[in-house]
């Protein structure tokens, strides 16, 4: 407090109210085996003047986090605003589950389902409640002729390549792709190319779905295109974006937009790339069928 000593090392003791406005860095070690309550009461022990203050969280490099972990560390940091324990005790209530209300049990079935998939059900169950209709979520199969999997002799332990693969599947947009490949290179070395095939597929089964198409499937040296519903401009865009006759449109059947791979490129490659094509003629075109979106007059 007198400004003598410039570290305080200390147990978790500190959570029970330790003041010391002086304070203004505070780093937690192995912050993974603390519950969330603890990182957040342990947390607010720096910042207690108008000074500008830092917490750091560290876990080791190498360590496989749980999914509970991880989601604490995730809380703690989004909710780091004045005022945000009640927010933290919501979270800590939906990771750790409430519980039998009515009861003496005091546990919840996160553990059985998994902490993403309980909140999914939980979320559908106060919408079908509410008398909403509950939507099944837009799926995008990706069939490429290429070798996606994370090789043993990459990742030995099963544990390890089963984190990493759920954490793959995640991956939504390109930021997350390149914190995924970020953290290969941190923790296990150069990637193999199937592991970077598979997490290009899983952006590219993403981006598919937010934009509506069902299928993206390779035959031969063409990579074909189908829509769960056809929209003409779209596709016109999307095809037009190619060079001539390097992209066509089959009208007959099932409607398909079919590329073809250039020689000089990898099939995940160009599929990335004609995917956020499809995404962009997807937004740009996708509102112009005369709905009140646009407000303009119907041009079908």
């Amino acid at each position: 407090v007198r400004g003598d000593i410039d570290i305080r090392v200390s147990t978790t003791i500190i959570e029970t109210g330790v003041d010391v406005p002086n304070a203004n860095t505070l780093i937690i070690d192995n912050a993974d085996r603390y519950g969330l309550s603890q990182l957040h009461q342990i947390r607010g022990r720096v910042g207690r003047s108008s000074r500008k203050a830092y917490a750091y969280f560290t876990y080791p490099r190498s360590k496989v986090l749980s999914e509970v972990s991880e989601k604490r560390l995730r809380a703690i940091k989004e909710y780091a605003s004045f005022g945000a324990g009640f927010k933290i005790a919501m979270r800590d209530m939906e990771i750790r589950g409430a519980g039998n209300l009515l009861g003496a049990e005091q546990h919840g079935h996160i553990d059985s389902v998994g902490y993403d998939m309980y909140l999914k059900l939980l979320n559908e169950a106060v919408l079908e409640e509410e008398g909403k209709r509950v939507e099944a979520p837009r799926e995008c199969a990706v069939s490429l002729k290429v070798d996606a999997f994370i090789p043993k002799n990459y990742i030995a332990d099963s544990g390890q390549r089963m984190e990493m693969y759920k954490k793959i599947a995640r991956i939504g947009n390109v930021d997350d792709l390149d914190d995924i490949t970020d953290e290969f290179c941190d923790r296990f070395g150069d990637i193999p190319s199937p592991v970077i095939s598979l997490c290009r597929i899983s952006l590219i089964r993403a981006v598919g779905a937010s934009c509506g198409i069902s299928k993206i499937e390779q035959r031969d040296r063409t990579l074909s295109f189908y829509p769960e519903k056809p929209d003409p401009f779209v596709l016109t865009g999307f095809v037009s974006a190619f060079p001539k006759g390097a992209a066509n449109l089959h009208l007959t059947g099932t409607v398909s937009a079919v590329l073809k791979i250039p020689k000089d490129m990898k099939v995940t490659d160009f599929a990335m790339k004609a995917v956020c094509e499809y995404s962009g003629s997807y937004g740009k075109y996708a509102a112009k069928d005369g709905s009140p979106e646009d407000g303009g007059e119907d041009k079908t």
